[in-house]
């Protein structure tokens, strides 16, 4: 179960009221051996935002980092007195210290960012899901091993057997459980072309105004279907056929992540 940790708006109140503490510890699966295409893409957009807003962080790989979470859900992070999980969390718990990438914005841009995060939270990711545990191809070959590898037998597919009905129940509940993989795939190019026309050939999504909060999340998961091998490479081809998203793609790791390593 998770840790019932600090996540609701009361704790979040209090985060103005201490400094900023020397680095952020962020939290999540081992990326070598055990992450998955949604895990890394939310850890990958976390730490991207985290990079934009100039914070240093530290990743704390875990392989119980779901099950020490908040939320149950990865990355979070652990700073100072608090732990927080999930991005738009993070996000929040950031800004109310003080740090926004998208104070610049007026009202109508920051609801139409609101509208195009969930876009990305609620469509892209359960299509990442669906493929992960749904595909029987990607679920046996890739998903199952990876989620269950740093765990000993019996517990990896006991592990694995809870992480797939929770994930089919949502689904389900979603009514996306019962589509295709080429409907899934469908949603996949409707995203994708929604984000393309938003970008509109611009550098970030708000122009010179510079990277968001939305640019942080959207490469976190495109990014992580161009990296990620999978049995199928239509996804990955899916998101080449939108050439500014890659775009966006490349510029973000260059300023953000390959000068962070130089």
């Amino acid at each position: 179960m998770p840790s019932p940790l600090l996540t609701d708006a009361t704790e979040l109140e209090l985060t103005g009221q201490e400094p900023w503490p020397q680095s952020i510890k962020l939290y999540q699966p081992y990326e070598v051996e055990q992450i998955l295409l949604p895990d890394n893409a939310n850890c990958l957009a976390v730490q991207a935002y985290l990079h934009m807003c100039n914070l240093e962080y530290q990743i704390e790989p875990r392989k119980n980092a779901e099950y020490m979470s908040p939320s149950g859900r990865v990355p979070f992070i652990h700073c100072g007195a608090f732990v927080i999980a999930d991005f738009d969390n993070i996000v929040q718990f950031v800004t109310r210290k003080g740090t926004s990438l998208s104070s610049d914005l007026d009202e109508s841009e920051q609801a139409d960012m609101r509208a195009y995060i969930s876009l990305v939270n609620h469509g892209l990711a359960n299509a990442e899901q669906y493929i992960c545990w749904v595909d029987s191809v990607t679920r046996d070959n890739v998903t199952k091993p990876r989620h269950g590898s740093v765990y000993p037998w019996p517990l990896n597919h006991i592990l694995n057997w809870q992480k797939e009905r929770q994930v089919t129940k949502k689904l389900k509940v979603l009514r996306i459980f019962n589509k295709t993989l080429d409907e899934i795939y469908e949603d996949v190019k409707m995203y994708c072309s929604t984000l393309s026309e938003r970008l509109g050939g611009k550098p970030y999504f708000y122009g010179d105004k510079g990277p968001k909060e939305l640019d942080a999340l959207v490469f976190g998961h495109l990014f992580t279907i161009l990296t990620t091998p999978l049995p199928s490479v239509k996804l990955a081809d899916i998101v080449k056929g939108y050439p500014d998203l890659v775009d966006l793609c490349k510029r973000i790791e260059k300023r953000y992540f390959q000068q962070n390593e130089e």
